[in-house]
């Protein structure tokens, strides 16, 4: 594939420095659009939907319709690789997910060493639906959440505030904890190659709550599972790039970009992006990182915010995004402006 022939998101990822950066938004398949909604209330539950093939590929592939984003996130979610370890899952309508606590020796043994690839199967069948479906100049983008978050979850049951139930599991028993994260580890790997085997271009690691670890924890429960999976990946496939998103991890981000071996990294909303740039663009290319709360209000701060992180930013390789997912309330016209914005 010659240079020019590559969606302009992967030449980003590769290095080059684009004078229009390309642009897609975390959660950009979802509630604030109408067509989602109406596919979410035929398929029945949220869960069923990720499982559905012909309706999760639909929802991946109509932001790029209606927007023409430069790259397509696979409609999924995090907890879909406990599920396949045998861990009960859930979704608590207005509350989120919810998972049979992983929190000893008991329910560690009843959950498998390996996720089921056929309880997986409808997910990477809408990778392959996607891929056939996907305009040539647009990047596809898969994904798994990093263990640490997994974890988190894992343990609890249900997601925390302060992700208390995962920091006392490991404070408390760290070997017990470790042999959780090496279960979750071997199977991001495997999902992460069938999801690269049946046609993604990229994936982006999700660690949404690594900001809530101390350095030393970081090293430990952070940086370390993500190289793993790092190194598993790029063992069966190398030319495959990897976005790592360590939400929150502020300027501990250089030393998880230079340990892991990601080649470009997701920035939050509040990191300072003097500090980013410097010591964290001159590493890899960066993505991110529009404050979501902006995009909702929209109006005249939309644009000098747009113009603001692109004048730090786009003297190096980098892709426009938000720092976390697209709020539901979203006004449509303020995606628009915003791509308007970009691509100005």
């Amino acid at each position: 594939m010659s240079t020019h022939s590559k969606p302009v998101f992967l030449r980003a990822l590769d290095g080059e420095t684009l004078a229009t950066p390309p642009l897609w938004l975390m959660r950009q398949a979802g509630r604030y659009l109408p067509e989602y909604r109406e596919l979410r209330a035929k398929a029945g539950s949220f869960l069923a939907l990720c499982y559905n093939p012909e309706l999760a590929a639909e929802v991946t592939l109509q932001p790029i319709r209606r927007f023409g984003f430069d790259a397509a996130i696979l409609f999924s979610d995090i907890l879909v690789v406990p599920q396949a370890l045998g861990q009960a899952l859930w979704f608590a309508e207005g509350e989120g997910p919810r998972l049979e606590p992983v929190a000893d020796e008991e329910r560690l043994r009843a959950i498998d060493g390996q996720a089921d690839q056929d309880k997986l199967a409808p997910i990477i069948e809408t990778v392959r639906r996607v891929r056939a479906a996907l305009p040539r100049e647009t990047a596809f983008i898969g994904f798994c959440g990093a263990p640490w978050t997994v974890a988190t979850y894992m343990v609890a049951g249900r997601g925390t505030p302060d992700q208390g139930p995962a920091k006392e599991l490991f404070t408390r028993d760290p070997d017990f904890f470790q042999r959780l994260i090496d279960r979750i580890v071997v199977s991001s790997i495997d999902y992460l190659n069938a999801q690269i085997e049946a046609g993604v271009d990229a994936v982006q690691i999700f660690d949404s709550w690594a900001g809530s670890l101390g350095p030393g924890e970081f090293e430990r429960w952070c940086i370390a599972p993500t190289k793993r999976i790092v190194e598993g990946v790029r063992a069966r496939h190398p030319r495959t790039r990897i976005i790592g998103f360590p939400r929150g991890a502020g300027a501990l981000i250089p030393d998880y970009v230079t340990a892991t071996g990601v080649d470009a990294v997701g920035l939050e909303t509040d990191i300072d992006r003097v500090f980013a740039r410097d010591a964290i663009q001159s590493l890899v290319p960066v993505q991110g990182h529009l404050d979501p709360l902006i995009l909702r209000a929209g109006g005249p701060e939309l644009e000098r915010e747009v113009a603001a992180i692109r004048s730090v930013f786009g003297d190096k390789p980098f892709v426009f995004n938000l720092g976390h997912g697209i709020l539901p309330d979203t006004p449509i016209a303020h995606v628009e402006r915003l791509i308007a914005a970009v691509r100005a």
